[in-house]
């Protein structure tokens, strides 16, 4: 009646600020699965007033613009101001005897306020309704009224907003101490909040908290919450009197640990100068912590001073307290009762390298997690077309048990399902061609392969090998303009992190050959580049299911899981990837044959270090790499700033830490393969059906089942 179409109004919803990166959104499925799973469970987070950020690109480069996702009421959340709760910063800490026995008293210097915010997370066709909580901070008072009078107005309404800065902003930039602070000063807030809840809610339905790790289980997800190991032995300690032994066996006992990544500058450590001086009493905490491992350690590996050294939770520096840290990592693995990957292979290299001393202690500790993804969110919602041809021949049983797609692989061979498959692949191209045309002002060849990679940019997930292909593929098309070839649309997204200088070059690079290869006549009608601003989830649901070839390949043992390679999978693409992170159980799952195979294991990855790696013997011995790395370096695809890449060609020629020059090659005869392939519809269409049939392990609903299981010991409870 108004004229409006339910389409363009949904559009009109922005996302939530909620983390659109690998962590949120794989929190976001595994609420979805408890929930569906009937497995009683809170959320707990920061409600940042803005997000990560909004992307736009500005004569090719990455700009970044502040993410109001809440400048519109957000109709989802439910405002609970009776559960506040106060937050302490700084201050000092004071000892006294009670009956011969020491204790401590924290008092803070400073106060900040978390209010909650509730939204529902509704399970699928049940009854069961969890909770993701969401902490809001907010100043004490709204200013020091006494500073106030006294005339420093100023100073009262800079504290206030010194106060609630915490919940401002998604990542805020670490490069400068300020925005290290602020970091810490975020993980704490919500870790104090959130175990502050769980205790008093422990405490509404038991007498005491004798019982709480027989009642409650935390899980850890990576090391940004690891202060809440400190915090919660604090409680039991400082604010409910039980001794430390008893305290230290149930924070053990409660908590379990996820690690999701294998990079070192990834794996948290904090001044200890830094995180004294904001959290005193949890410095003298962890202090005490690691003296007691530390002992164990030397009773169980006597005489090994070295190992003492490598598994302290304070990395000592120099021996001066500027340069003392502490390991995030370490104390989440040591407070914790399970340590878990995400991945097999992942798990494995924890075990044999990155946390190989704390294996050898506690091997019983470890596990393996697979990742996955919700079914419900990545193809009953995002593809409907594709989650409709399979419902009509399955039944809706799918949508919460994903391991019934397996039916479909008879259908594999059955023309009618091949062409009803290969028409819905169709249509959704069509909607991701127009979103092109209408973001990016570029018509595509909806017949083209639609060769994807989106995902965080990042050196070790190697976007830039795949445009070195681009640009190889380029040169090809130049030097023999009748060369038959498979039009190929490359599409990219993804956000650079702000500081993070390379990987915001590798976009401009990006736009840069796209604005060449796609203005050029003589090959843009078999080549088009695309860069799509602002990938997030909604733009990841117009995606995933108009993709034809999907791109994980990320340097072996570096991607811990990915979750990427799940959902393009489960959308009818193929696979070409590395073997790393989750890759390896995608291709076991789906069959060796229906996945584009290249480049280095992890195992070689390693051997080749070890020998001594001249990533610049590549470049002499292979014409065409040395064709893309001079073209680049010339400055052909800026000639206005011709040096403006040479920083990308040069760390390639001289370092190459992601061994991208030593997969080149085989990555391009994968590409070859994969055109092949490609050419043969009815093959390609049978392998895109057996990888849908075949992604029934990467359910989260699974992962959430073997949490509950294994870590939790958790049981549905029916709604």
């Amino acid at each position: 009646m108004m004229g409006l179409e339910i389409a363009d109004l949904l559009e009109q919803e922005v996302d939530a600020g909620l983390g659109n990166g690998g962590l949120g959104r794989l929190a976001a499925c595994f609420l979805d699965s408890m929930a569906t799973l009937d497995v009683p469970g809170y959320g707990y987070g920061i409600r940042y007033e803005f997000g990560m950020f909004d992307q736009e690109i500005k004569d090719g480069f990455q700009v970044e613009k502040p993410d109001e996702w809440l400048r519109f009421p957000n109709p989802w959340e439910m405002p609970r101001p009776e559960y506040w709760v106060p937050v302490g910063f700084g201050g000092r800490t004071e000892e006294h005897s009670d009956h011969g026995r020491l204790k401590v008293h924290w008092a803070p210097g400073e106060q900040v306020i978390g209010m909650a915010y509730d939204t529902p997370i509704a399970g699928y066709g049940n009854a069961t309704v969890n909770t993701l909580r969401l902490w809001r901070a907010r100043a004490s008072a709204e200013f020091d009224l006494t500073v106030f009078n006294d005339g420093d107005y100023e100073k009262a309404v800079l504290d206030k907003n010194r106060s609630e800065t915490i919940s401002k902003v998604l990542y805020p930039s670490d490069v400068k101490m300020f925005g290290k602070e602020l970091r810490l000063r975020q993980q704490y807030f919500f870790v104090a909040c959130s175990l502050h809840d769980i205790v008093r809610r422990h405490l509404v339905a038991h007498k005491s908290l004798d019982d709480f790790s027989e009642k409650v289980a935390i899980q850890l997800n990576d090391t940004h919450p690891a202060v809440a190991i400190p915090e919660l032995l604090r409680i039991f300690v400082d604010e409910h009197d039980m001794p430390w032994e008893k305290s230290w066996e149930l924070t053990v006992a409660t908590f379990g640990y996820t690690n999701h990544t294998l990079l070192a500058e990834a794996l948290e450590t904090w001044p200890v100068e830094m995180f004294g001086r904001l959290l005193p009493r949890h410095l003298q905490i962890i202090f005490e912590i690691n003296r007691r491992f530390l002992r164990q350690v030397m009773n169980r590996f006597p005489y090994d001073d070295q190992r003492l050294t490598r598994m302290s939770l304070i990395d000592e520096g120099n021996g001066e307290l500027p340069s003392k840290r502490i390991r995030m990592a370490y104390l989440a693995v040591v407070g914790s009762h399970s340590v878990n990957g995400v991945a097999a292979l992942h798990t494995k290299l924890l075990e044999q390298d990155l946390l190989r001393d704390f294996h050898e202690m506690w091997p019983e500790r470890f596990n393996n997690k697979t990742n996955g993804v919700t079914p419900r969110r990545w193809l009953l919602t995002s593809n409907p077309l594709l989650a409709e041809a399979i419902t009509s021949r399955l039944g809706e049983g799918w949508i919460t048990d994903l391991g019934e797609l397996r039916r479909l692989e008879a259908l594999a061979e059955d023309e009618g399902f091949r062409t009803e498959f290969r028409e819905i692949k169709q249509r959704n191209k069509e909607q991701l061609a127009g979103f092109i045309e209408r973001e990016n002002g570029l018509s595509v060849d909806r017949n083209s392969m639609f060769d994807v990679q989106v995902k965080r940019l990042h050196e070790y997930k190697r976007q830039l090998l795949n445009l070195l292909h681009v640009v190889a593929l380029y040169l090809r098309l130049k030097n023999k303009p009748d060369l038959q070839m498979v039009p190929r649309t490359f599409i990219f997204g993804g956000k650079a992190a702000p500081a993070y200088a390379t990987a915001k070059l590798i976009i401009k690079l990006i736009n840069s050959v796209g604005e060449v290869v796609n203005a050029d006549p003589q090959v843009n009608d078999r080549l088009r580049v695309v860069f799509l601003a602002n990938y997030r989830v909604s733009l990841a649901e117009r995606i995933f299911p108009g993709s034809d070839l999907s791109e994980q390949i990320s340097t072996a043992g570096k991607e811990a899981s990915g979750t990427g390679n799940m959902k393009f999978a489960l959308n009818g693409a193929l696979t070409i990837g590395t073997l790393d992170g989750a890759n390896i159980e995608i291709r076991d799952e789906v069959g060796h044959e229906n996945f584009f195979l290249f480049g280095l294991t992890a195992q070689e990855v390693q051997e080749l270090w070890r020998r001594g790696y001249r990533p610049r013997d590549h470049y002499e011995q292979n014409p065409e790499l040395r064709a893309v790395l001079d073209l680049i370096n010339g400055g052909f695809f800026e000639p206005e700033h011709p040096e403006l890449f040479r920083p990308l060609v040069q760390s390639l020629l001289e370092h190459d830490p992601y061994l991208l020059l030593a997969d080149f090659a085989s990555y391009a005869e994968c590409q070859q393969r994969a055109s092949d392939a490609f050419l043969d519809k009815e093959r390609w269409t049978k392998m895109a059906i057996l990888n849908v049939a075949r992604m029934g392990k990467f359910s989260s609903d699974r992962t959430i089942k073997e949490y509950a299981a294994d870590i939790w010991r958790a049981k549905p409870v029916a709604g």
